[in-house]
């Protein structure tokens, strides 16, 4: 059942899992076709959590790619049905995530709790916790244990515009972040660490910790779990 609406916007940033596309790192290991269906099981994860956060209309996705071509593309498509989809902006990863946070604020005046779309462990809890933790802060961050972060709240979409020029996707993107913001006069809170899908590694220690998402599912389908 999902629960009632919450005062927040829950911002999911996401690419469509196409084959030779996404999960590169795991497709290298697994195969594209099977790194493609265990991406798209942790986008629709994802949505999952946020639509029982805040209900599907309140949810606002940032998405690049063509789910025509994506792995379960009709099943992501189904979980989309009354979010709010809108394009990627921009030319870096930095200038995307700053243009989706601003068109999460354009489409409401709430917080904003941002994830992605490599933690298909996280939970409506998790994202209540960011939404309550920004009572107290400007801006939440959720460390990702690889140096990056995997949730970031903000009190104030607009923002998000400090995220322009930070690096992403590098050892020190996290603290790198957390700088940015505090530059541009913003609190910084923090909450739980959860671990980014990257690696086989990764894959094999999120779905033994969350056994009955989709994502576990379907990489005990391809044979690649640890014995």
């Amino acid at each position: 059942m999902t629960r009632p609406a919450t005062g927040y916007t829950v911002l999911v940033v996401a690419k469509a899992p196409v084959a030779g596309r996404a999960k590169t790192r795991l497709g290298a290991v697994v195969g594209d076709d099977g790194a493609a269906d265990v991406a798209a099981a942790a986008l629709l994860d994802t949505l999952a959590a946020a639509r029982a956060a805040v209900g599907a209309d309140r949810c606002v996705v940032a998405l690049t790619g063509d789910l025509y071509r994506a792995a379960r593309g009709e099943e992501v498509a189904a979980a989309l049905a009354g979010c709010v989809v809108v394009p990627q902006r921009g030319d870096g990863f930095d200038e995307r995530l700053a243009s989706a946070h601003a068109d999460a604020g354009a489409v409401a005046d709430r917080p904003v709790v941002q994830v992605g779309m490599d933690t298909p462990q996280v939970t409506a809890g998790h994202l209540d916790a960011v939404a309550a933790a920004l009572a107290h802060h400007d801006a939440v961050l959720g460390a990702a244990g690889d140096g990056g972060w995997w949730v970031l709240g903000l009190r104030d979409a607009a923002t998000g515009g400090a995220l322009r020029g930070v690096p992403m996707s590098t050892p020190t993107t996290l603290d790198d972040t957390a700088a940015a913001l505090r530059s541009a006069g913003l609190s910084v809170g923090e909450t739980v660490l959860l671990r980014d899908v990257d690696t086989v590694d990764d894959a094999e220690a999120v779905a033994l910790d969350a056994p009955a998402t989709r994502f576990a599912a379907a990489w005990a389908a391809l044979g690649a779990m640890s014995p």
